[in-house]
């Protein structure tokens, strides 16, 4: 945990968002019906940016609120998936909390869920049900294969979306068959399929809205494999022309050289990325290497992709020879591009994240203080820091606010 002074407590029932907070969604009302991850990373991103998510939990609340270590008795990680959203409870399958429910996505604009696909129908809550009550609400469906095709009933985690997607085959060192191609370490299909939900109902919200008093709501159709698909670059068009399929390549880039990823003294390693001609002039000259610079094979990126191996070991053997850091300062002081390779100690104590808040202390009245990352966006005349209203709520904490508020009971 950082030393630096933690900020004043954060209220455990937030205030209400105004227009005039300066944040963008301020005035746009989403619900949540998700889980886990791929649906509430969506709505954070749109918590985060202004709108206001009520977050429908079952009675014994998303399964995530379980995740992390633990602090004053609660798991870490829902201060973070839950922050900016209000937590409420209704139980879906009881008849009463189904109306609840109705009467909320009356007064809704967008409704993010990442149930397998036919749940909300089996429930007695799918799109034609819910737009009869509100025909102007969005509706983004998030699942691991997508509502249609004859894959669309498969069960589906991150890790599927990877593998079926096409990143995992990319992950792994070129021939190495002993061991599985890893995984990148967090569930990048679930964040990818939430950060394109986002982005749709932002977009859908928009089209409707722009069509005035008849604009109505549109059904969103994003999943895990797809989302991964789509940042397969140029591999598709490429075999489809040349029957040419890209094979891993480790740490190293087939199309650009020198860029890879070096080990120091230190036992840790420098990613260096020195592809462009002048930069790869002052690379070889910090290594000491200068006559690679003046040798006719290396002077264009193509003449160097062809010898990578031989610039790859000249710069290893420099490398090893320093610890990361000051071998990443030598390279800094003459303009070439290159980074330790973080870990999350790196991170936290990094001056560059701390000075833009990018890293924030926060305090979390269920665990009190905890490190939080900004918002990956910034809005002018807006501080980082004043995006995150409030850390994960307590569950159900505010089923007063909301049944109050929104659907007026006595609570």
């Amino acid at each position: 945990m950082s030393t630096a002074q933690p900020t004043s407590p954060q209220p455990t029932s937030p205030q209400p968002t105004s227009p005039q907070s300066g944040l963008p969604l301020a005035g746009l009302r989403v619900l949540e019906l998700g889980h886990y991850i791929a649906g509430p990373f969506a709505t954070r991103l749109l918590a985060d940016m202004g709108a206001e998510v009520v977050k429908v939990e079952p009675p014994e609340g998303d399964p995530i609120r379980g995740w992390g270590s633990k602090a004053q008795g609660h798991p870490v990680w829902f201060s973070i998936h839950g922050r900016n959203k209000l937590s409420v409870t209704l139980d879906l399958k009881n008849p009463r909390d189904k109306a609840r429910l109705l009467k909320l996505a009356a007064g809704a604009d967008a409704l993010v869920e990442n149930f397998r696909p036919g749940y909300l129908e089996r429930i007695g809550l799918g799109p034609e049900v819910l737009q009869a009550e509100n025909p102007r609400l969005v509706i983004a469906r998030v699942s691991g294969y997508g509502q249609d095709g004859p894959y669309r009933d498969k069960p589906a985690f991150g890790a599927i979306g990877e593998a079926m997607g096409g990143l995992r085959h990319l992950t792994a060192n070129p021939g190495q068959t002993e061991l599985p191609p890893p995984r990148c370490g967090i569930s990048i299909s679930d964040d990818l399929a939430g950060m394109y939900a986002a982005m749709a109902v932002v977009s859908a919200c928009w089209g409707r809205d722009r069509a005035g008093e008849g604009g109505r709501g549109r059904i969103i159709d994003i999943n895990l494999v797809d989302s991964v698909l789509s940042l397969m670059e140029g591999m598709l068009p490429e075999y489809g022309l040349t029957g040419k399929i890209r094979q891993p390549a480790g740490a190293a880039i087939p199309t650009a050289a020198p860029t890879n990823t070096y080990p120091c003294a230190d036992g840790k390693w420098l990613c260096v990325a020195g592809n462009s001609d002048l930069i790869f002039r002052r690379l070889m000259g910090a290594i000491g290497r200068p006559e690679l610079a003046e040798d006719p094979r290396m002077a264009d990126n193509g003449g160097r992709c062809a010898h990578a191996a031989e610039l790859d070991a000249a710069i290893g053997a420099w490398t090893r020879t320093l610890p990361a850091k000051e071998a990443q300062d030598i390279l800094e002081a003459v303009d070439v591009p290159c980074s330790r390779l973080y870990d999350i100690r790196d991170i936290a104590e990094d001056p560059h994240f701390r000075a833009r808040d990018s890293v924030m202390e926060l305090r979390d009245p269920l665990i009190g203080p905890v490190l939080h990352p900004a918002a990956p966006f910034r809005f002018d005349g807006v501080a980082p820091r004043d995006m995150v209203r409030w850390t994960g709520p307590a569950l159900g904490e505010h089923n007063a606010r909301v049944f109050g508020q929104w659907l007026g009971e006595e609570v």
